[in-house]
């Protein structure tokens, strides 16, 4: 008698977005959990989200930079198997805030504060279980010419400016004008 192999489906972080499915404006990052311009970027990214509500989704992809920060790839980790668990977010937000303790066992912790349940998070982190879909960030990111961190693309076309929130928003409304002339051709053809 042959056993069936179990198929477990695992949700890819490129499949991970904050913010309204139908915004017309994408907004994705590459960053890693240690770099503090990320962390300066994540508060300015909750201010954007907030702004803009229906307008803006989001999106964070890892791209830890593990030479200079070695704790950086498990908190990826970390991340996307909360993510398993629908906490992406909150264990994203824990991990920032928490950036210069990220050993395994605070991101056990971090784990239950994000409201995972998962029983098995700390021998799926020390096995390295999601560790090939933060490798698949990391070629994406290097594919896209990422050289420093934080990397923001605005409906997939690379922001090349510092990432404040004037600039990021100045950004987004023309991504928004964008789209509406885009859609206001559509009625018209």
């Amino acid at each position: 008698m042959a056993f069936k192999k179990e198929e477990i489906e695992i949700i890819e972080p490129a499949d991970i977005f904050v913010g309204s499915p139908s915004a017309p404006v994408t907004l994705m990052e590459f960053g890693e959990y240690e770099n503090e311009e990320c962390a300066k970027a994540n508060e300015v990214v909750k201010q954007l989200l907030e702004e803009y509500e229906a307008k803006l989704r989001f999106n964070f992809r890892h791209f830890p930079l593990t030479r200079i920060h070695q704790r950086s790839l498990k908190a990826s980790e970390a991340a996307v198997a909360a993510a398993q668990s629908g906490k992406f977010w909150e264990m994203h937000n824990l991990l920032f805030k928490n950036r210069r303790n990220l050993g395994t066992i605070s991101l056990k912790l971090y784990s239950k504060e994000a409201g995972v349940n998962n029983k098995k998070f700390l021998e799926q982190l020390i096995n390295g279980t999601y560790g090939w879909q933060v490798q698949d960030d990391l070629r994406e990111g290097i594919d896209r010419g990422v050289k420093e961190l934080p990397a923001f693309y605005i409906n997939g076309e690379v922001f090349q400016s510092k990432p404040t929130y004037a600039n990021l928003s100045a950004a987004i409304d023309e991504a928004l004008k964008k789209s509406k002339r885009k859609n206001s051709a559509k009625q018209r053809a």
